[in-house]
C-alpha cells in the first residue's frame, strides 16, 4: 500500500479528523534526502496498514500546511494523533527511529 498523497485542501479531513494516528512525510520532488527516506515510509505504510494512516505532502504544492507546522527543512516526518502533533523527525533517519516514534501511539 502506497502512502496517501494529501494537500492543503484535504489536510483537515485526512489528518486532523482522522480516527487513527497519521504519519506525514513532508517532501518535494527535487529533494534527494526525501528519496532516501521514501522506502522506509512506504514500508511503514504497509506494515501499519489500518493502524496508522501514512501520508505524503509535497511542500511545493501545499505550502500553507508546511508553513503552519513549521516545516523548514525536508524530509520532515510529523506524527499526529487525535488532531495534535505528537512528535517529529527532521532529516534522513534509520527506519527504526521512525518505528520508535510510532510506538508512542500504536503497537505494531
Amino acid at each position: 500500500m502506497k502512502p496517501m498523497e494529501i494537500s492543503d485542501q484535504n489536510f483537515e479531513q485526512e489528518v486532523l479528523l482522522s480516527d487513527i494516528p497519521v504519519l506525514i512525510d513532508f517532501w518535494a520532488t527535487w529533494c534527494a534526502p526525501c528519496r532516501l527516506i521514501a522506502p522506509h515510509v512506504e514500508a511503514i505504510a504497509n506494515e501499519y496498514q489500518g493502524k496508522v494512516k501514512v501520508c505524503k505532502l509535497d511542500i511545493d504544492n501545499s505550502q500553507q500546511t508546511a508553513i503552519q507546522y513549521g516545516v523548514r527543512s525536508i524530509p520532515t516526518l510529523i506524527l499526529f494523533d487525535k488532531g495534535k502533533v505528537v512528535d517529529r523527525i527532521v532529516g534522513v533517519v534509520p527506519k527504526q527511529k521512525i518505528l520508535d516514534m510510532l510506538s508512542a501511539v500504536v503497537t505494531p
